[in-house]
C-alpha cells in the first residue's frame, strides 16, 4: 500500500507541477471540480444526466484550461520542454485528449442521423430519448476511456501506475478543490501565472542531489 500511495503522490505532483501554472487554468479545474461532484451525485439519480454535466460542464471547462491557457513553451520551473512532458504523461496528454474530445463531439451526430446505431441500442422515439441516449453514450466513452488507459499503462508500465491512475483520475475533484480552492482569488488580484515558489525550491533540490550524486560517483572511480 505504501508503495501505491507513492505512486498516487508522485503523480499529482507531476500533474500539478507540469501542467497547472496558469490561474485561469486552475481556476476552471476548480469549476470543473466541482461540477464532477455534482456529476458523481446524479450518477446514482439519472446516469445519462451525469455524463452530460460531467462532459459539457466538467470536461469541457477543465480541457479548455490545457488547450488555450497553459503555457506550451520550454517550461523554466522545472526545466524541461513542452515535448518531453508530452512524452512521458502518465495520463491523456495533448494528442490522446483530442482523440478522446473527438470521440464525444461526435457521438451526439452519430445518435442522431443513426439513432439505432445499426440496431445495436432501441432507436429514440423524440427529443428526450436521443438526449438521453446520448447522454449514455458519453458515460460509456468516459468509463472506456479510463479502463482503455489503465489497460495501456498495466501493459507497458505496470499495474500499480495504471490503478493509482485510475484512482487519481476519480479523486481529482477533491484534489483540486484542495489545491485551487484560492486560485479565483489570486486571478482577481493580476496574478495570471502562479509562481510555483514550491517547485521551484522541489526542482532546485532534485538538482542539487542530482550534482552531489555525480560527484560521489566520480569520487568512487
Amino acid at each position: 500500500m505504501n508503495r501505491f500511495f507513492e505512486t498516487l503522490a508522485v503523480q499529482r505532483w507531476d500533474d500539478h507541477r507540469y501542467y497547472h501554472h496558469c490561474r485561469i487554468n486552475q481556476s476552471l479545474h476548480l469549476l470543473s471540480a466541482c461540477s464532477f461532484l455534482v456529476a458523481y451525485v446524479l450518477l446514482f439519480i439519472d446516469p445519462a444526466m451525469a455524463a452530460i454535466v460531467a462532459w459539457c460542464v466538467s470536461m469541457l471547462s477543465r480541457q479548455a484550461g490545457h488547450f488555450f491557457f497553459e503555457p506550451r513553451g520550454y517550461d523554466e520551473v522545472n526545466q524541461a520542454t513542452d515535448e518531453h512532458k508530452e512524452a512521458i504523461k502518465v495520463g491523456y496528454n495533448i494528442r490522446r485528449k483530442i482523440v478522446l474530445m473527438g470521440a464525444w463531439v461526435v457521438i451526439p451526430a452519430v445518435l442522431w442521423f443513426a439513432p439505432s446505431v445499426g440496431g445495436l441500442i432501441e432507436p429514440a422515439s423524440d427529443l428526450s430519448g436521443w438526449v438521453h441516449d446520448v447522454g449514455i453514450a458519453w458515460l460509456a466513452l468516459g468509463v472506456s476511456g479510463l479502463i482503455f488507459r489503465v489497460v495501456q499503462l498495466w501493459l507497458t508500465q505496470g499495474f500499480m501506475v495504471g490503478v493509482a491512475w485510475a484512482t487519481k483520475i476519480i479523486t481529482d475533484p477533491f484534489h483540486d478543490i484542495k489545491m485551487y480552492h484560492r486560485s479565483p482569488l489570486y486571478l482577481m488580484r493580476g496574478e495570471r501565472l502562479d509562481p510555483m515558489t514550491h517547485v521551484r525550491a522541489h526542482v532546485g533540490d532534485e538538482a542539487h542531489k542530482s550534482v552531489e550524486a555525480e560527484k560521489a560517483e566520480g569520487a568512487a572511480h
